[in-house]
């Protein structure tokens, strides 16, 4: 199953699994898509745009239920990443988890996440 992931505001979050589907944080209304990344990517993705910042969710996101909504394009360095075209459905999430912040302000992902 190819996953492909999103770093998200718990509390941001905890709205989207009220609604039953996640709209966008305030960043992906804007540029008209929801920024996803692959687990090559997210890393650097928490320490770009997550810096410094805590109580936050990693989704594990089923990548094959988005359909034609998932577009991979061109971003950092020429990289291809998921964006998604619409709403991200709850029934495409596998996973959310927690994604706090080390004594050392890095990011630190679940146990065995690759």
């Amino acid at each position: 199953m190819a996953v492909v992931y999103k770093i998200c505001p718990a509390a941001l979050w905890r709205k989207a699994e009220a609604k039953g589907e996640f709209g966008g944080a305030p960043v992906d209304v804007t540029d008209g898509f929801i920024h996803l990344s692959t687990a090559a990517q997210v890393r650097e993705t928490a320490r770009r745009h997550f810096s410094g910042l805590g109580d936050l969710k990693l989704v594990t996101v089923a990548a094959d239920p988005l359909g034609a909504a998932l577009k991979w394009e061109p971003s950092r360095g020429g990289d291809l990443f998921p964006h998604l075209y619409g709403p991200l459905p709850m029934s495409a999430v596998r996973k959310v988890e927690d994604l706090p912040l080390g004594r050392d302000g890095v990011h630190v992902f679940p146990p065995g996440f690759a």
